[in-house]
């Protein structure tokens, strides 16, 4: 087998047509890769490939389960001898990121809290997305490096764990995900596909719920490519043995109130308080409900919705956060005692230019906030934890001139400075009022 002769096969020819591969043949270039045995030209051609003759379903389940399986998966079921209480089914979300989204975050202990056992490996901000281990390490001592035995026992203990991909899981995603970053090859969906999948099965989960961001702030703009996405996750996962379903969302505007890393821990703890806005709490029941009805609690829909309603004015879901923030090494009493109160000194109220209907738009606002100390540009950029920004309006609002809309915080003066020029860019009026905005636009099963 010769690595020139599957690139060819995927590519075709001038007299033949591109032709799917056997996993033998996505097994031999995925295994030589990680190895060292195929050097980054060849996957680098071969990713080109991929990204202009497509994979099918069944090709891409076969990516999937060998870029799964080059390291370290998970299995919690194996450890039901050592902690009983390891029940299963394990229910985990994905998103494809957005900004101001912190749904991982009101959704895992609101999930758990309702008996459903949640497995949660996250990833870090890049670009203009925020990442869930950046915000849950804006908490003094909280680990993310779990080792899989602590990830199992907390799931045990706690009904969920957050924890981050180590080098030992999935290296051949690390891997090739640096390759397409530098190839123009990201938005190739089967690659996207199987570098999320690959991860989530690892992870240990029998059952996932997909969050396919849609416009300006995510990665998939137009509703047709969001779906395209969302039926490739669902479609492949199917493939591969697990429950799955994807809800397409809106991100053309930020989701909620505050945008940062612990901004965002202080609003999923507005929400599991029974307070925040109502954005947040209208996506993540969306989708906490089928990650419900998929750990088996029950086949209503209503009842899934109603149990979620009862664990967050009961204060269960609450109770669940704290106890994981606990577990996980930070401390839940000082995080109370802040609410409200930790801000950076760098502060700056931006004020409507002029009156009309407020538009705040999603990319730019991102954006901004990568230079005001929220996010990165690459892996090894530090975070800020306390830079951000709170909407004091929102998309759709009436303002007058010189109205306060935002609340910004940077890193220092110098990055408040240059994230206030870049937020000014996201920020329009009009005088005609705008169309309401669409939530969860669809539903792939």
């Amino acid at each position: 087998m010769r690595a020139a002769d599957i690139i060819i096969k995927k590519r075709g020819t001038s007299t033949t047509k591109a032709q799917a591969l056997t996993k033998e043949e996505i097994k031999f270039m995925v295994e030589g890769y990680v190895k060292g045995e195929i050097p980054d030209y060849q996957m680098s051609a071969l990713m080109m490939a991929i990204y202009f003759s497509g994979m099918t379903f069944e090709e891409t389940g076969y990516l999937t389960q060998i870029m799964l399986h080059s390291g370290d998966v998970i299995d919690l079921h194996a450890e039901k001898t050592r902690f009983p209480n390891l029940t299963g089914p394990f229910v985990d979300k994905h998103s494809t990121g957005g900004v101001g989204d912190k749904l991982s975050l009101t959704l895992a202990p609101l999930v758990a809290s309702c008996g459903v056992q949640v497995p949660m490996m996250s990833g870090r901000g890049l670009g203009h997305t925020g990442g869930t281990l950046d915000k849950l390490e804006s908490i003094p001592g909280y680990t993310v490096g779990l080792t899989k035995e602590k990830f199992a026992e907390l799931i045990s203990q706690n009904g969920y764990a957050m924890t981050g991909q180590t080098k030992e899981i999935v290296p051949a995603d690390r891997l090739m995900y640096a390759l397409r970053d530098v190839t123009g090859t990201v938005e190739s969906i089967p690659l996207i596909t199987a570098s999320i999948l690959s991860k989530k099965v690892a992870e240990g989960s029998d059952a996932l719920v997909f969050d396919v961001k849609c416009g300006s702030g995510a990665f998939m703009k137009t509703e047709k490519d969001a779906e395209a996405l969302a039926t490739s996750l669902v479609e492949t996962a199917k493939t591969m043995g697990k429950k799955c379903n994807a809800l397409i969302t809106a991100m053309s505007t930020p989701l909620g109130n505050k945008i940062g890393n612990y901004l965002e821990i202080e609003e999923a703890l507005e929400f599991l308080q029974d307070k925040g806005p109502s954005d947040i709490r209208e996506v993540t029941l969306a989708l906490a409900v089928p990650m419900i009805l998929f750990s088996g609690k029950t086949s209503s829909k209503k009842e899934a919705r109603k149990m979620c309603e009862e664990a967050i004015s009961s204060g269960k879901a609450l109770e669940a956060f704290l106890t994981n923030i606990k577990s996980q090494g930070g401390d839940p009493e000082k995080l109370l005692a802040e609410q409200g109160k930790r801000r950076s000194p760098y502060k700056e109220t931006l004020l409507a230019e002029r009156d009309g209907y407020l538009s705040i738009e999603a990319y730019q606002t991102g954006i901004s906030c990568i230079n005001l100390g929220v996010g990165r540009n690459k892996t090894s950029d530090k975070v800020d934890a306390d830079s951000g920004i709170i909407l004091l309006q929102r998309q759709g609002d009436f303002v007058k001139k010189g109205q306060p809309i935002m609340e910004v915080y940077g890193k220092s003066q110098n990055a408040l400075d240059s994230g206030l020029v870049v937020l000014k860019k996201a920020v329009s009026y009009s005088d005609t009022k705008l169309p309401e905005q669409k939530l969860i636009i669809k539903e792939i099963n």
